[in-house]
Formats: structure tokens, C-alpha cells, sequence
């Protein structure tokens, strides 16, 4: 059996946490405390150090998932989670007042990491905001120089979480055959 770890990442309130309970198979562990700061305008609860969970693959394989932290002064947990990880998902909220912005500067704070394993974006919150077009998200990746799938995507649904998932893993070996 292998095992791989995965890590979420992205702004405050883009569905980290959620994206983890909805994939694990077992009670995850997260570490949400009350907001302190300007995120108490978007949740009461915000994760501190990091969520984590696991998903087992039909092949047995084993997936750990690592939410990271959205604020930027829990940054230097980044680093500790990417540690030997296979690749990120970065999670964007449509609702923000600019998700490109946020799309650059998550890019910007993991590209030594993204440049070594491999990216997969999903675009929350479409169902509030709906999302103009992902021709502008891959533009702006174009941009960035990284290539990677862009999804919409609820993280409260195992379906959208799991391709979101698949498409990472695809990116990475192409030829894989996984059905979470």
C-alpha cells in the first residue's frame, strides 16, 4: 500500500476545511479556533495550524490531506505541511473581492513547491457568485508561468472534491488509473 499527502491551500473561507471533511474517510482533525482579526467578518472559526484527513484510493492507496492555513501569519506552517507532499490544490473563493489577486499570491507563496509536484485549482463559491469565466483563471496561470486543470467546484460535494482530487494525481502521472 502506498501512501501520498496532498495539501489544500488558499484564502480564508475558500473551503479548506470543508474540502477535508468531505474527502476523508475518517473524522478528520482541524484545528479551527475563534477569529480574532478581519477574518471574523467572513466565519467565527478559522484553522490555525492545519486540518487533516485521509482517503483511500480503489488501489488501496492512501491519500492524506493537509489544509493548510488561510492567513498569511500562519504562513511558516506552509512550509511544514508541503513537506515530501505530491502536489497542491488551491482552493480560490469567487466571492472575494479579488480572486486573481489571490490566485497569484498563493501561486507566488508555493511555486518552489508547485514547480517540484503539480497544481489543481478548484473555484468555490460559484453557487453565490457565479463564475464569469475559468478562460480568466487560466489566463491568469498562463501568466504566472504554471500549468495546471481549473475546476468549479463545491467542497461540501465528495463528486466535485474527488475529480478535483483525480486531477491532480493525473497531472502527475497521467497514465494513473484511481477512482476515489
Amino acid at each position: 500500500m502506498n501512501d501520498f499527502k496532498i495539501i489544500f491551500a488558499g484564502p480564508v473561507g475558500s473551503g479548506k476545511t470543508t474540502a477535508v471533511v468531505t474527502l476523508s474517510d475518517e473524522a478528520p482533525v482541524c484545528t479551527n479556533q475563534s477569529a480574532s482579526d478581519m477574518t471574523q467578518a467572513k466565519k467565527s472559526k478559522t484553522t490555525v495550524a492545519l486540518d487533516y484527513g485521509t482517503m483511500t484510493l480503489d488501489g488501496q492507496e492512501k491519500i492524506h490531506l493537509y489544509g493548510t492555513p488561510g492567513q498569511e501569519r500562519f504562513d511558516f506552517m506552509w512550509e511544514v505541511l508541503t513537506t515530501n507532499g505530491l502536489g497542491l490544490i488551491l482552493l480560490l473563493d469567487n466571492t472575494r473581492k479579488n480572486p486573481m489577486q489571490d490566485m497569484s499570491f498563493f501561486i507566488n507563496s508555493f511555486k518552489d513547491y508547485i514547480d517540484k509536484t503539480a497544481i489543481a485549482i478548484g473555484i468555490t463559491q460559484t453557487d453565490i457568485m457565479p463564475l464569469a469565466s475559468t478562460e480568466k483563471y487560466y489566463e491568469k496561470l498562463k501568466e504566472l508561468d504554471v500549468q495546471g486543470a481549473i475546476f468549479e467546484v463545491d467542497a461540501r460535494n465528495f463528486n466535485d472534491m474527488s475529480y478535483l482530487v483525480q486531477a491532480l494525481l493525473f497531472t502527475i502521472d497521467p497514465g494513473l488509473e484511481c477512482h476515489a
